[in-house]
């Protein structure tokens, strides 16, 4: 996808820029409103799969450079 960005947020979400389609396994496309978009991956989000910010609450970390 050209023109598309996702960056790993220290100890919070995947955050996508550009032109994006998000499906669910069942073919079921969610809507996408602006430029950019949080995807959760703490797990704990109550509007999976986008972030809700409960990744501060629970205390989730990551180190979002390659190992």
């Amino acid at each position: 996808m050209e023109g598309v960005t996702i960056q790993v947020r220290k100890d919070g979400p995947y955050v996508v820029s550009g032109p994006v389609k998000i499906v669910d396994s069942a073919g079921k496309e969610f809507p996408v409103k602006g430029g950019s978009i949080a995807l959760c991956r703490c797990g704990g989000s109550a509007n999976k799969p986008f972030c809700d910010g409960t990744h501060k609450r629970v205390g989730f970390s990551s180190d979002p450079h390659p190992s």
